[in-house]
């Protein structure tokens, strides 16, 4: 047990596997923090629309969907600061044993 512990700290496996598990955990969260309360709120302010994802910009026959890009974009901002901090403050980064 003691090997594969060492292998998993050497490998940086926990680091991955925190990631992968957070960053899956609070997509649902942030995607409703962002469609239901963040996208209404900016959706306000630009010609009264229902939600930031309709936001498009017609040009001929092609719309271009920047509300839905914006949406998207913040989720990710808001994911990455989630696991940012959810690791510091958990100081999850100091599992991983340095090579020597």
């Amino acid at each position: 047990m003691k090997g594969f512990m060492n292998f998993i700290r050497e490998q940086g496996v926990v680091g991955l596997a925190v990631g992968f598990i957070l960053g899956g955990a609070v997509s649902k969260l942030v995607a409703s923090l962002v469609n239901d309360i963040i996208s209404p709120i900016l959706a306000l302010g630009l010609s009264n629309l229902e939600n930031l994802q309709g936001a498009y910009l017609q040009i001929g026959k092609t719309k271009l969907m920047w509300g839905s890009f914006l949406s998207v974009f913040i989720d990710f901002l808001v994911i990455s600061f989630v696991v940012y901090f959810g690791v510091k403050i958990l100081r999850l980064d100091k599992l991983d044993k340095k090579k020597a």
